[in-house]
């Protein structure tokens, strides 16, 4: 009896959220086939792939649906705890490139160019592409919001399954790091089916391609050495392809951050290893990853700018200011999980937007690309797509610093 409702809930969630995207779309579709003028800033928005079906993704979210599933368990675990938090659009199959036309729509309407998708390759073969495969380059109007990729090539263990995820194991479900020989298979797949796409985002002609694990991709190939000679044979096979070769960008972590070599063995900075091997630009994924955010929003930022100072005098290669909606993975556990960021609602998101945009102003040298975390990690709390707690509060205020 209670399997049947939670089928009729979903079921009803779905239409509803249907229901909300046939209005969307005809308020997007008018303004799509609108003449488009080009932005002065390229906002991009990380895209975390996970809310469609994907029978590889079922040992996570067994229910079929993707991280809807631990979307729909969220629950408030104090009193004052801003949770649930529940999309406005209902729970979309991302993978469908008419929800991929409304998304695409929505995002452009209010200043967001370009996606950042997360990109997976775990055991020899990619995983969670049918967001990018099947819906964004399906839409029919995917040149409105340009994309590019970040290799997350994480470990994966058990925090994206609800069940287990915070209990003590040591299980790991999937290495990120790969050798010589899966790296190159990995660039082809690359090369061959995504940088030569018309509405893929690039810097001075070159296809942009993040990398978020540093330590992974060195304890993979081998060490400092084995690392260059692979991202430089990358950038070669890039050139050899008919493309201006390839904008690399660092995903950073905190200023303190140290690199390690297969063996565990320390092996520079985080700056002496992205000068040695050669990167382009740098941006980050999320204020967690640099920054104290258990406290107020406004006071995290102002660290946010002091760090941005920093990065812009110890590297002479572009840092792309980044800027986090907010952080709360309480929803992927059942117990609660310290770390979360207070006061945080849309007018003090653009208090941090603002920010961005002024540092790209004080470097007109560079591109204006500001990176934002993110488009959809409902179970981080860090999302631009409308809520049910501030409605399109969050891409209200992206279009009001952003489009003029």
């Amino acid at each position: 009896m209670m399997k049947t409702k939670r089928v009729e809930y979903l079921g009803f969630v779905l239409l509803l959220g249907f229901a909300l995207l046939s209005k969307v779309d005809a308020k997007g579709q008018k303004t799509g086939t609108a003449s488009i003028q080009k932005q002065q800033y390229d906002v991009a928005a990380f895209v975390w792939p996970s809310y469609h079906p994907d029978d590889r993704a079922k040992i996570f979210w067994p229910a079929g649906f993707g991280e809807w599933e631990t979307v729909m368990k969220n629950k408030p675990k104090y009193d004052g705890h801003e949770q649930p938090r529940q999309p406005l659009w209902g729970y979309i199959n991302e993978a469908d490139p008419y929800v991929a036309e409304m998304e695409i729509n929505a995002a452009a309407d209010h200043g967001v160019n370009v996606f950042i998708f997360d990109w997976y390759w775990y055991d020899g073969m990619p995983f969670l592409e049918s967001h990018l495969n099947d819906g964004y380059l399906q839409a029919k109007n995917n040149d409105r919001v340009k994309f590019y990729l970040m290799w997350a090539n994480h470990d994966v263990d058990l925090t994206w399954d609800k069940r287990n995820a915070g209990k003590p194991n040591d299980d790991l479900i999937w290495k990120g790091a790969v050798d010589r020989d899966e790296f190159e298979k990995i660039c082809h797949r690359i090369i061959e089916k995504y940088f030569k796409h018309p509405s893929y985002y690039t810097i001075d002609g070159k296809p942009c391609f993040m990398i978020y694990d540093l330590n992974s991709l060195i304890a993979g190939l081998g060490g400092i050495t084995e690392t260059k000679e692979a991202l430089d044979w990358f950038r070669n096979e890039t050139v050899k392809a008919g493309l201006k070769g390839i904008n690399l960008q660092a995903c950073l972590r905190s200023s303190k951050f140290r690199l390690s070599d297969n063996q565990g063995n320390v092996i520079g900075t985080q700056a002496d290893v992205i000068n040695e091997l050669g990167f382009d630009g740098l941006s980050h994924y999320q204020f967690v990853h640099f920054a104290g955010i258990d406290r107020d929003y406004l006071d995290i930022i102002e660290d946010v700018e002091k760090e941005w100072t920093r990065l812009d005098q110890a590297f002479d290669i572009p840092y792309y200011p980044h800027v986090s909606v907010g952080w709360d993975n309480n929803p992927r556990f059942e117990m609660f999980r310290p770390g979360v960021v207070k006061n945080n609602p849309p007018e003090n998101f653009e208090k941090a937007l603002k920010m961005a945009r002024d540092y790209a102003d004080k470097h007109p040298n560079q591109y204006p690309l500001i990176t934002i975390n993110s488009w959809n990690e409902w179970t981080e709390t860090s999302y631009l797509q409308p809520c049910t707690m501030y409605g399109y509060g969050y891409l209200e205020a992206v279009r009001r610093v952003f489009v003029k």
